[in-house]
C-alpha cells in the first residue's frame, strides 16, 4: 500500500527450439512486460510464415464473426442481463505448437468458410437486387405522370431520347438553347414537380452531340429507364411481384444464415480468439535478439512473481537457459513500468488514479488516500440520505453482477457504492431526505446543521477540509522528496506551504490569545520566507512576479474547496424546488389529478435530481483530487505495467512444453 509493486529486470537466453513454447508460457502467465533488446552482436527476430498466417486468418475469421453475429439469436438482454451478465463458457484447446494450431484453423476454415461465404454472397446479391428494384420502382413512379409506354422513352437507331429532371428556373432557357442549337429539330415533353421539371428530349442522332453539352451545362439529372414494356403503372405492378419474390428469397436465405450462426458462431469466435492471441504473441518477436542457435529476451517482472516464473522458464527450457534477475538501477527509475498494489478495499479506486496517470517508481501511490477523500467529497456534495440509498442499491446490484469479471463497470460501481455510504452519513447529518420532503410532510427531522440556515458554517467546514486536504498533499510531497534525496525541494517547495497552512490554522484556533497569535504569525512568516527563497532559487529574475502568482494560486486552490458547500446547496435547492412544486400540485382534487401528477412529478423529479447532482459530485470530486490535491505532490508520469498477456474470454489453453 502507498507504493507500487516492486519490479525487477529479467533477462533470458535460451535455444531457438524453445522459443514458441517459452513465449506461449509467458503469454498465458501474463506476468512479464517484454522490452526491446538493444544489442549489436545479434540480429532482430521476426515473425515466420506461421505468424503471418495467424495474422491473415485472424482477419478472415473476424469477417466471418461479423457476418454470423448479425444472424445469431442472442439472449434476452435488457436491464437484468446488464446488471447480471452471464459468464461466457470457455472451451479448452490443447496447444501443441503454432504449426499444429495453424493446421487446425485451416481445416476448420476449409469446412466453414465456403458455406458462410456462399450464404453471405447470396444475401449481398439479393439485397443489391432488391435495392435496384426499389430504385426502378421509384423511377417508374416518377414517370407515371407521363402515362406513356416506357419503351418509347428508350433511344432507337435514328433517335436519341434523354429523360431527366432539371430545376424549374433553368428549364425554359435550356429548351430555348436546345432548340436554337438543333434548328428546332427537338421534341420536348415535360411535367412539373414542385421545384423540378421532368422532361423528355427527343433528338436526331446527328443533333445529339450539339445538345449534350447544353444538357450538362444546365445540370440535367438523367434518369435510366427501367426494363420492360407498358405504362409505368403497369410495370410497377410487375416490379412489385419481383420485389416480393426477392424479399421472400432473402428471408429464406437469412434463415439459412441463422442456421449457420447457430451451428458455427461459437466455433468461429473460439478460433478468432486463438488467432488473435497468436497475432498478439508475434508482436514481441521484433523485440527479441537471436543468433542461429539462440534467442534472448528482456523485460520487467513483479518481484512477487519471480519464483513462479523462474520455475516455469526452467521447466519449459529443460533447464537449458541463462536467466538473470537484477534490481533496477538508478538510471532506470523512469523506465520501470508501474503496477499498482493495494488492498482489496482500495483496488477498484485504482481506476481513478490510472485515469490521471500512475505514479513514478519513487513516488507515493495516492489510491488509498483518494479512496477516502474522493468518497467523502462525493458524499459531502450530494448530501442526501435517500439519494445515497438509491445510488447504493443500484451500485450494490452492479457490484454483485460484475464482480466476477472485475471490469470497468464493477470498479466504477464499487466507487459509487463506497461514496453512497458517505452520502447517507452526510444526509443524516444535514437532515436531508429527498431534500426537505419530510419537513414539508410535517415530520420532525433531527439534524446537526441545516444546509440553508447554516450555509456559512458549511462553507467554513468546506474550507477547513480543504486546508487539511492540501496539508496532507504537501506533507506527502515533503516525505517523498526527502526520501529521494531532494532536500532542497522538500524544504522550499513542500515545507514552506506546510508552515503557511499551519500558520493559518493556528491563527484561526488561537485568534483569541496573544500567544496563539504570535505562534500563528511565526509559522506563517517562516513559511512565507521559505516560499520566497524557493521562488528565487527556482525562477531567478522572474521570482518577483511568480511569488505573487503562485501565492494567489494557492489561495485559489484553497477557495476551490468551496465547491463542497456550493454543490451541497445545489442538491438541496433542486430537491426543495421539486418538493414545493409537488406541494402546489397536490391540492388539486379534481379526479385525484393532484396526487397522481404530484407522485409522478416527485418520483421523476427526484430521480432527475439524483442523476444530475451525482454527475456533478462525481466530476467535482475528481477535480479536487486531480487539480488541487495531486498538484501538491503528484506527477502521475509513470509508465503503466503492460504485461505480455493473452486475452481469454471463450478459450482456455492446455499447454505442455
Amino acid at each position: 500500500m502507498f507504493r507500487p509493486e516492486e519490479m525487477v529486470k529479467i533477462e533470458v537466453i535460451t535455444l531457438n527450439r524453445y522459443k514458441d513454447a517459452l513465449l506461449t508460457y509467458l503469454h498465458e502467465k501474463g506476468a512479464v512486460e517484454i522490452r526491446e533488446l538493444d544489442v549489436k552482436v545479434a540480429q532482430r527476430d521476426s515473425p515466420n510464415e506461421y505468424h503471418r498466417k495467424a495474422a491473415s486468418y485472424s482477419i478472415t475469421i473476424s469477417r466471418l464473426v461479423d457476418f454470423l453475429k448479425a444472424y445469431k439469436k442472442g439472449g434476452k438482454g435488457g436491464i437484468k442481463e446488464f446488471i447480471f451478465p452471464p459468464e461466457k463458457a470457455k472451451r479448452k484447446y490443447r496447444y501443441q505448437g503454432i504449426e499444429k494450431l495453424i493446421k487446425d484453423v485451416e481445416n476448420f476454415l476449409a469446412q466453414v468458410e465456403p458455406e458462410v461465404k456462399a450464404v453471405e454472397g447470396k444475401i449481398t446479391s439479393l439485397q443489391t437486387e432488391i435495392e435496384r428494384i426499389k430504385a426502378d420502382m421509384a423511377i417508374l413512379e416518377l414517370l407515371s405522370s407521363l402515362n406513356i409506354d416506357v419503351s418509347y422513352l428508350r433511344s432507337t437507331d435514328m433517335l436519341e431520347i434523354v429523360v431527366g429532371t432539371v430545376d424549374r428556373n433553368k428549364f425554359k432557357p435550356l429548351v430555348e438553347e436546345i432548340q436554337k442549337a438543333t434548328g428546332g429539330r427537338t421534341v420536348v415533353v415535360s411535367k412539373e414537380f414542385k421545384d423540378k421539371i421532368l422532361a423528355v428530349f427527343v433528338f436526331l442522332k446527328s443533333d445529339y452531340e450539339k445538345a449534350n453539352p447544353i444538357l450538362a451545362k444546365y445540370s440535367l439529372e438523367r434518369i435510366e429507364i427501367p426494363e420492360g414494356e407498358g405504362t409505368p403503372r403497369e410495370l410497377i405492378g410487375e416490379y412489385e411481384e419481383k420485389l416480393r419474390a426477392k424479399e421472400e428469397e432473402l428471408e429464406e436465405t437469412k434463415k439459412e444464415a441463422e442456421v449457420l450462426a447457430e451451428r458455427y458462431y461459437d466455433d468461429v469466435v473460439f478460433y478468432q480468439e486463438l488467432m488473435e492471441n497468436e497475432r498478439d504473441k508475434s508482436t514481441v518477436l521484433p523485440m527479441l535478439a537471436r543468433t542461429n542457435m539462440t534467442f534472448a529476451l528482456s523485460g520487467w517482472l513483479p518481484r512477487a512473481n519471480v519464483p513462479e516464473v523462474l520455475e516455469g522458464i526452467k521447466r519449459i527450457t529443460d533447464n537449458k537457459a541463462y536467466i538473470n534477475i537484477r534490481e533496477p538501477s538508478r538510471e532506470e527509475l523512469d523506465d520501470i513500468p508501474i503496477k499498482l498494489k493495494n488492498p482489496g478495499w482500495a483496488r477498484p479506486f485504482e481506476m481513478l488514479t490510472e485515469m490521471y496517470g500512475v505514479p513514478k517508481y519513487d513516488e507515493i501511490d495516492p489510491t488509498p488516500i483518494i479512496t477516502f477523500t474522493y468518497s467523502f467529497f462525493f458524499g459531502f456534495m450530494l448530501t442526501d440520505f435517500m439519494y445515497g440509498l438509491i445510488i447504493a442499491i443500484i451500485a450494490a446490484l452492479l457490484v454483485k453482477g460484475h464482480k466476477k469479471f472485475n471490469d470497468g463497470t464493477y470498479k466504477f460501481s464499487y466507487t459509487l457504492l463506497v461514496s453512497s455510504f458517505f452520502t447517507m452519513i452526510m444526509g443524516a447529518i444535514f437532515g436531508s431526505y429527498f431534500g426537505n420532503a419530510l419537513d414539508l410532510a410535517g415530520f420532525t427531522v433531527p439534524r446537526v446543521w441545516d444546509t440553508f440556515k447554516d450555509a456559512l458554517v458549511v462553507l467554513q467546514l468546506a474550507l477547513a477540509i480543504g486546508l487539511a486536504h492540501l496539508f496532507t498533499g504537501y506533507t506527502i510531497g515533503f516525505i517523498v522528496k526527502l526520501k529521494n534525496g531532494d532536500k532542497k525541494g522538500a524544504l522550499l517547495d513542500q515545507l514552506s506551504w506546510m508552515l503557511i497552512i499551519l500558520g493559518i490554522v493556528a491563527f484561526v484556533l488561537g485568534s483569541g490569545s496573544p500567544s496563539g497569535s504570535m505562534a500563528a504569525k511565526a509559522l506563517f512568516g517562516v513559511g512565507l520566507v521559505l516560499f520566497a527563497i524557493g521562488e528565487i532559487v527556482n525562477n531567478g529574475g522572474l521570482a518577483a512576479l511568480l511569488i505573487i502568482s503562485d501565492f494567489f494560486g494557492f489561495v485559489g486552490s484553497w477557495l476551490s474547496y468551496a465547491r463542497l458547500m456550493a454543490l451541497a446547496l445545489a442538491t438541496a435547492g433542486i430537491a426543495m424546488v421539486i418538493n414545493i412544486l409537488v406541494q402546489m400540485i397536490w391540492g388539486i382534487k379534481f379526479l385525484y389529478l393532484g396526487p397522481i401528477i404530484g407522485i409522478i412529478l416527485f418520483i421523476g423529479g427526484q430521480l432527475f435530481s439524483v442523476a444530475i447532482n451525482a454527475l456533478g459530485a462525481f466530476v467535482h470530486s475528481l477535480r479536487l483530487q486531480y487539480v488541487e490535491f495531486f498538484g501538491t505532490f503528484y506527477s502521475g508520469e509513470g509508465k503503466p505495467f503492460e504485461p505480455f498477456k493473452a486475452k481469454r474470454e471463450v478459450s482456455e489453453l492446455e499447454f505442455e512444453a
